[in-house]
């Protein structure tokens, strides 16, 4: 294993293990042929924080057992950030977390999500009910879209850092930037709703004064990168390659540090 720690893969919404909407792509096996040891969440794709906290819980505490590991290293890609928050502050999991590496993760929530509250209710509900059949469908144990949702809602006043003093957790974030609404086809109106609404960089569902946590490294790449591109979901091969490297480079550092 050449980080000292396991890695783990914490999908966000929507997001899932498997052929549909597969969390992370290719990034796990690209870190396993680099010689680290990876694994991934499985956590619920429209599931709450809490939920999918206990189900990280759960999944941490059997790799442990399978690995001999005291920790693991986790890297949370949007709304898997603040899983991983939520396990380490509520869930007595900070002596297990080296370290965690949120990738544009919305800790001071989304207008993107607010924008989809504002529908009328019947509509919303009507929605949510099909979303969470869907995802029933995909093995998810608790999906509930509606309060998912309001989770992620935009909320300036949110406590950003881990509430746990001297939880001895490294933490460290970083952004993506879309250029324009052109840049990813798919994420194009979810990009013209937060530039809209937030006025600042956005990787389509993020802003980028919304992804500060920790240690901020800025963004991920120094190119155009949407929200799921930056986890290699729907990405052109010859940034793929750029993203794989940026995975590399960061599970490179997470050694260097002794993790």
């Amino acid at each position: 294993m050449k980080s000292k720690y396991p890695i783990i893969l914490c999908h966000g919404i929507m997001l899932k293990e498997g052929k549909i909407f597969n969390g992370f792509g290719h990034i796990k096996e690209v870190l396993q042929s680099a010689g680290f040891s990876v694994y991934t969440s499985n956590c619920d794709g429209m599931g709450t924080i809490e939920n999918n906290a206990e189900q990280l819980k759960n999944r941490i505490e059997c790799i442990l057992q399978e690995t001999g590991a005291e920790k693991v290293n986790i890297i949370g890609h949007s709304k898997g950030g603040l899983d991983a928050k939520y396990l380490i502050d509520n869930l007595n999991m900070a002596s297990k977390v080296a370290s965690l590496t949120c990738i544009c993760t919305p800790h001071k929530g989304s207008q993107v999500a607010t924008t989809v509250l504002k529908m009328p209710k019947f509509l919303l509900y009507f929605c949510a009910f099909w979303v969470n059949l869907f995802y029933k469908i995909l093995k998810d144990k608790n999906p509930d879209t509606v309060a998912v949702l309001k989770q992620l809602a935009s909320n300036e006043d949110a406590e950003v850092e881990l509430k746990t003093k001297n939880h001895g957790v490294y933490c460290q974030s970083y952004s993506a930037t879309m250029d324009g609404a052109k840049a990813d086809f798919v994420m194009s109106i979810p990009y013209l709703i937060s530039h809209h609404y937030e006025k600042d960089f956005s990787d389509g569902m993020v802003a980028k004064n919304s992804t500060v946590f920790g240690e901020y490294k800025g963004d991920a790449l120094p190119e155009s990168v949407s929200h799921n591109e930056i986890v290699c979901y729907l990405t052109r091969k010859k940034k793929k390659e750029k993203v794989s490297a940026f995975y590399i480079a960061l599970c490179e550092d997470l050694v260097k540090r002794g993790f």
